[in-house]
């Protein structure tokens, strides 16, 4: 079944055309691109707060679901119920989202109960991020902790707004638990700091930062540094860049968040695929609400490379790749059909025991179970069980992601 699914339009997405969502957008309905507009998510799937509907019918996804249950598989309807346990999205972001984690699932069902105006659903909300049509930007878990000193040593600013007791505290730790301790009270010190306090730090830094030689601007990732405070004057969370760490994944790229990891996206397009859940605890580069408590007493402080993020990608044959997160919610597969390759047969994607949703992300096809062409920008939910047979029409490889539960 072909879905129309819903677009988010946030201030931090690319505008117009020159964002995938927006071009995925055209591909998916009728709606004219506004070119002004910023297009930030597309989302698929059967969260309220953007379902999925069905085209034929304009039923929604989970209506759908509840009344044929056997579209879902049995392990995902043991586990998981009558819902999709996933929520999968494609994402341009043009500026940097908020300073962000999201909390496991016994603490998300802890802040919707007791504050359901700020956090909207009681699931948790793991993700997994892969890189689309070029190098995608985020910051990402805590810098190893030799980083985070040079840093504090290096900016005085900095340094300044966390205070000389917690610097000090970080420098002296010796233990992997002192260092744990050290860094949690620094960072908490300088999400804490007074607002008039953090913007005159970064006003003095952006100053001095003109004054530095070349390698130095390079070591203190200046360029990084003054992207985010351009777009976030006097937002705390500019200083984040000196805490956590700066990844470009490249395209196809992916890496893995758990709960309680800090993260921020700062540029390019990527695909998404989660828990079905939209909990998020900001605090910082966002105009929304920042629940600075929560977030720094939720946080996961292990400090280390970026690289503990990353994931790999299992062939499964000459044209499929399979990813599995570590956890049930959901798993993710990749189809690269070569058209060279492929004009004179058809390839049957592999059968799933659950259901999944399919988005085309590049060249055209025809399904030989319906005769219909697949095109970009469509997206299709596959029940458990069913074959989908393509085969690949003009010049362009195909390209399919899709996102199923991993049970």
């Amino acid at each position: 079944m072909e879905l129309r699914c819903a677009v988010q339009k946030y201030a931090w997405g690319k505008t117009g055309k020159s964002s995938l969502v927006a071009q995925l957008a055209q591909g998916n309905s009728t709606a004219p691109i506004v070119e002004d507009d910023p297009y930030a998510e597309l989302w698929m799937g059967t969260h309220p707060s953007g379902p999925s509907v069905i085209k034929s019918s304009n039923e929604p996804l989970l209506n759908h679901l509840l009344s044929n249950v056997d579209s879902l598989g049995d392990e995902e309807k043991k586990v998981f119920g009558t819902d999709l346990p996933f929520l999968f999205k494609a994402l341009s972001v043009a500026k940097a989202l908020s300073i962000q984690a999201h909390p496991n699932k016994k603490h998300a069902e802890e802040l919707f109960a007791t504050r359901p105006d700020l956090y909207k659903d009681p699931n948790h909300k793991p993700e997994m991020v892969t890189a689309w049509l070029g190098p995608f930007e985020a910051l990402c878990g805590f810098r190893p902790v030799a980083d985070i000193k040079f840093f504090l040593q290096e900016i005085d600013e900095l340094a300044a707004v966390v205070g000389k007791s917690a610097c000090e505290a970080l420098v002296k730790a010796e233990s992997d638990s002192e260092e744990t301790q050290a860094l949690r009270e620094c960072f908490s010190a300088l999400m804490n700091t007074s607002e008039e306090s953090v913007a005159s730090a970064l006003k003095q830094f952006e100053q001095r930062i003109p004054s530095l030689s070349a390698e130095k601007k390079d070591a203190l990732q200046c360029d990084l540094f003054t992207r985010i405070a351009t777009d976030f004057p006097g937002d705390v969370g500019c200083w984040s860049v000196y805490f956590m760490n700066y990844v470009v994944l490249q395209e196809g790229e992916s890496m893995f968040l758990g709960p309680n990891v800090p993260h921020a996206y700062i540029f390019g397009d990527c695909l998404e695929c989660m828990a079905c859940s939209d909990n998020v605890v900001r605090a910082g580069l966002t105009p929304k609400f920042k629940d600075i408590d929560t977030l720094c007493s939720m946080l996961d402080y292990q400090a280390g490379p970026v690289d503990r993020f990353r994931m790999q990608w299992s062939t499964v044959d000459e044209f499929c790749q399979t990813c599995s997160a570590p956890v049930p919610d959901f798993g993710m597969a990749r189809l690269r059909l070569p058209a060279s390759a492929t004009v004179d047969k058809a390839y049957g994607l592999p059968v799933r025991s659950n259901a999944s949703i399919l988005l085309i992300l590049q060249g055209q096809a025809t399904s030989a179970e319906t005769k219909e062409d697949l095109s970009f920008g469509q997206v299709l939910f596959l029940k458990a069980g069913q074959q989908l047979t393509v085969q690949v029409k003009g010049e362009q490889d195909l390209i399919v992601y899709q996102a199923f539960a991993n049970v």
